[in-house]
């Protein structure tokens, strides 16, 4: 299939790259890097040898240049100096991928070499998190790391898995359709045993969703799903597995949110101190308790240091994005998932559309909603489930712009 799909392929190095960077995304760092910019600079001799760049500029186009250079517009007048223009190199990665994907003009077959390599990858890679398991008690991939970031990359995958498996459902052979199941099973049971509950949360809703949109073409993925999601949740419960005794145990300790109320603190004052263009990406980390105190006590505020802690990130997508690039940053962050969202309402696959129109609007919404929903606690859209968010939303627009 590998070999079939590059000799077919108008640009096969490309294409093998592009599945290369999928499959070593949760898995290993150097690679993961180093085939990034083989890939992008592999993309940018090809047209530029073939004079294609792909549709005409759009208006996603121009989010995309706009939601690249906003970090970098925000470290110019960031509030605080450290990390700021390091840490938006970030958003110029996951931006590129979008932008290159949605360009590249990339045909059935060539797309799901690259979901394949998406899918297989977390397979790869979850032997090993179970061991950190059982060795640390947190599920990790290597690549993707902590334990909540690798909780959001396999929620996008289990919806991506889901939404392929019910678009093909028909045309499977049996033995088809028994390993997915079982692959979607594998990637439902490690997104419990990640103990995140926001990650579980999510994961149920999302199904649900996936679920009643597809009902255009049947309503027993509804039914399976909703099942299935009973028995699950009811099963974790009565066993008590670790999501739920690390819930319980925050309730009866009295910090539901696990801290997060606090670093929110942080986040605030630092937003509030610095309102337009923030600290500076990756600066969340550089404010310190005494900070805080020195800018209340400055705006005449009252201030009680049991409120706040220092943290790494903002524990939210909005907050953090809002405390390190501003109200400005912020707005180009809800422009793009407000866009992102238009697509897929005006997208919305037809009953006797293809399958792949369904698969792809499958892993975009899964991205989608992921990003939004487990964005409320925790920085989703960062680094490794970032590139993954915008792979599959960069082939989304790629399929509508070609049709």
């Amino acid at each position: 299939m590998i070999v079939a799909t590059l000799r077919g392929s108008r640009f096969p190095i490309e294409t093998a790259l592009l599945a290369a960077l999928a499959f070593f995304l949760p898995l290993l760092e150097a690679p993961k890097n180093i085939v990034w910019l083989a890939w992008v600079l592999t993309w940018l001799f090809n047209r530029v040898r073939s004079r294609d760049f792909g549709a005409r500029w759009d208006a996603w186009d121009s989010l995309i240049l706009l939601w690249i250079v906003s970090p970098y517009i925000a470290a110019a007048f960031a509030g605080l100096h450290a990390n700021e223009w390091r840490g938006s190199n970030d958003v110029l990665r996951y931006g590129l991928v979008l932008w290159l994907v949605k360009r590249g003009g990339y045909g059935e077959r060539e797309v799901k070499l690259v979901l394949s390599a998406l899918a297989i990858a977390v397979l790869v890679g979850l032997p090993g998190a179970y061991i950190r398991l059982a060795d640390r008690g947190w599920l990790e991939m290597h690549s993707v790391g902590q334990v909540n970031h690798t909780a959001i990359y396999l929620d996008i995958i289990l919806g991506m898995c889901v939404a392929w498996l019910l678009a093909e459902w028909r045309s499977l052979p049996r033995w088809a359709r028994v390993v997915g199941i079982a692959v979607i099973a594998a990637f439902g049971a490690s997104v419990i045993a990640s103990k995140s509950r926001a990650a579980v949360g999510v994961a149920v809703i999302m199904l649900l969703l996936l679920a009643l949109v597809w009902r255009k073409r049947s309503w027993r993925p509804l039914a399976v799903l909703g099942f299935s999601i009973v028995i699950s949740l009811g099963a974790t419960w009565a066993a008590r597995l670790g999501v739920v005794t690390k819930h319980l145990h925050n309730v009866e300790v009295g910090d539901t949110l696990a801290y997060r109320d606090k670093y929110w603190s942080t986040g605030i004052a630092a937003w509030q101190r610095f309102p337009l263009f923030g600290v500076g990406m990756e600066n969340y980390s550089v404010v310190t308790v005494d900070m805080v105190q020195s800018w209340r006590e400055e705006a005449g505020k009252p201030f009680n240091p049991d409120l706040y802690w220092r943290g790494s990130h903002g524990h939210s997508l909005y907050l953090n994005t809002l405390t390190e690039r501003g109200a400005f940053g912020f707005l180009v962050l809800m422009a793009v998932l407000c866009a992102w969202l238009a697509s897929l309402i005006r997208g919305l696959p037809r009953a006797e559309e293809a399958d792949l129109k369904w698969v792809l609007w499958g892993g975009a919404f899964s991205a989608w909603f992921v990003t939004v929903g487990a964005g409320l606690v925790n920085t989703s859209l960062h680094h490794e489930h970032a590139i993954l968010s915008v792979m599959l939303l960069g082939l989304w627009l790629a399929y509508r712009t070609a049709r």
